[in-house]
């Protein structure tokens, strides 16, 4: 599917709950992903860590090649990795539909941003809690997906950080109803998921609030249910 295909496809389908598979039981990785399926899932997120831009280290090439021939959903790619452009075509080539790279690891993200779009993929571009929302601010126009992280990149255990619904306002502000995909990344639950669609966010990233519940579709149709009430509030 062509990268205006599945952006249109995600807007249309909004709140999109976006399955995080660093979560997932990866000893049935596959039995996981054909519940995702059967449970309705638009999208699934990969989270990519090298041990040097985040503490932890996650998976690579081989696996998402593996992903890739189990599922024809798009396969949404967050690069938390030092110098990933470096690798772009690499993860492009291996299934990714969607890029996603950190703003805190590169200069200028243009080059970068426009690279990713003539791979013929989403163009994504992230942010921590502690980077300010003006270094993003000049390249909106550039990116197809911004992801509002709610918590800091590559560490466990945290807190929502509540200054990313102040960000998701902001940012749904300035880009308007245009192509622009809002997503959200950290400590996405059922106490959380609603105060993320009434700021603004179109997608919401969620792990262990996910995989931890036995019915993965029930799950999934109660938070898509609290991101529409609170989106239409």
């Amino acid at each position: 599917m062509a990268a205006k295909e599945i952006i249109a496809k995600l807007r249309s389908a909004a709140p999109v709950i976006v399955p995080s598979l660093l979560a997932a039981d990866f000893a049935h990785l596959e039995q996981e992903i054909r519940r995702l399926e059967e449970a309705g899932a638009q999208i699934l997120h990969l989270d990519i860590m090298d041990g040097h831009f985040v503490p932890n280290i996650s998976f690579g090439f081989l696996v998402i090649e593996a992903i890739r021939r189990s599922t024809h959903l798009p396969l949404d790619v967050h690069l938390m990795i030092s110098e990933p452009g470096r690798y772009l075509e690499r993860f492009r080539k291996a299934g990714a539909d969607l890029l996603t790279i950190h703003i805190e690891t590169v200069d200028d993200p243009r080059p970068l941003l426009r690279e990713i779009r003539r791979l013929g993929a989403i163009a994504g571009l992230s942010f921590n809690p502690p980077t300010p929302i003006e270094a993003v601010e000049c390249y909106l126009c550039d990116a197809d997906l911004v992801l509002v992280m709610s918590v800091m990149a590559g560490y466990g255990g945290q807190e929502f950080d509540l200054q990313a619904l102040d960000r998701l306002r902001h940012l749904r502000a300035a880009v308007g109803g245009n192509d622009l995909l809002l997503s959200v990344d950290g400590g996405i639950n059922d106490h959380t998921i609603g105060l993320c669609a009434e700021a603004g966010a179109d997608m919401f990233v969620t792990g262990s609030a996910l995989f931890g519940r036995h019915d993965y579709r029930q799950a999934m149709e109660e938070f898509r249910s609290l991101a529409l009430t609170h989106k239409n509030i």
